[in-house]
């Protein structure tokens, strides 16, 4: 039987056209908060405006994980993730938010140790500028100072002691700032080193970290608080550029008037 005479078979040489996709595709530049030293994160690639599909929207609310020692140009913050999710898109680049934060897997495990006491806590809190976060927090307890003892066991009245400093720290420092505020603690380790030492004096610890921060929900879109977070304000984004104008022209008069 010939293919091309059998309908069912399909007409011979006919095969489904292979074209690029990348044509249909453009890039454009991911930029982090003012926060980090080095605020270009990377590319990202999008399907261009076509009809009433517009690239923009895509990208408005993408989340981008992100290793904070890439943000800091310091290799020594390579255990610390950080999620940032977009919100605006002004002209190729696309403006980032803090959205959440982890610590690595192979950073976990080495923490996880015997003859110590593992504890952990979490707490939902509201920053001054409505946000909800629950945010958890790690330690581990130690030998105290001239312990002779192997192990570093702590008992359960302790672990519920310690883990209320915690969870109370937490919502201490996070019911008294805003957002931004906020965040910078949490890359500092500012409140890490305050639960070391308040709790100090029920067990030693050590290896405090906020181990994962949660963005639960977001008051509504401020567009001159988030630019803000960018070193811009609205009137700078929004506002066109001046352009430049020739002196005002003065019709000649003629010499037969005079």
């Amino acid at each position: 039987m010939v293919v091309g005479k059998n309908k069912k078979l399909g007409k011979k040489g006919k095969g489904k056209k292979t074209f690029d996709p990348f044509l249909h595709k453009e890039w454009y530049n991911i930029r982090a908060p003012t926060l980090f030293s080095n605020r270009f994160v990377g590319k990202t690639l999008v399907t261009k405006s076509q009809g009433k599909r517009i690239a923009s929207d895509d990208l408005k609310g993408r989340v981008y994980e992100v290793c904070l020692a890439d943000l800091q140009n310091n290799e020594d913050l390579s255990y610390r993730k950080i999620k940032l999710i977009c919100e605006e898109v002004q002209g190729s680049t696309c403006l980032l938010n803090y959205h959440g934060m982890n610590l690595t897997t192979d950073k976990l495990r080495s923490l996880v140790k015997k003859w110590q006491t593992l504890i952990e806590a979490h707490v939902d809190v509201k920053t001054t500028d409505n946000y909800y976060l629950r945010m958890f927090c790690i330690g581990f307890t130690k030998k105290a100072k001239d312990q002779q003892k192997k192990t570093s066991y702590a008992q359960t009245s302790q672990v519920r002691a310690i883990r209320k400093i915690m969870m109370e720290q937490m919502a201490k420092e996070a019911t008294i700032t805003d957002f931004k505020e906020l965040w910078n603690k949490l890359i500092t380790g500012d409140i890490c080193g305050d639960i070391t030492k308040l709790a100090q004096g029920i067990y030693p610890l050590k290896d405090v970290y906020i181990r994962k921060v949660k963005v639960l929900k977001k008051p509504k879109y401020d567009a001159g608080r988030f630019f803000d977070l960018h070193g811009e304000t609205t009137s700078s984004i929004f506002k066109g550029k001046k352009v430049s104008r020739p002196g005002k022209f003065v019709e000649p008069v003629p010499s037969d008037s005079i």
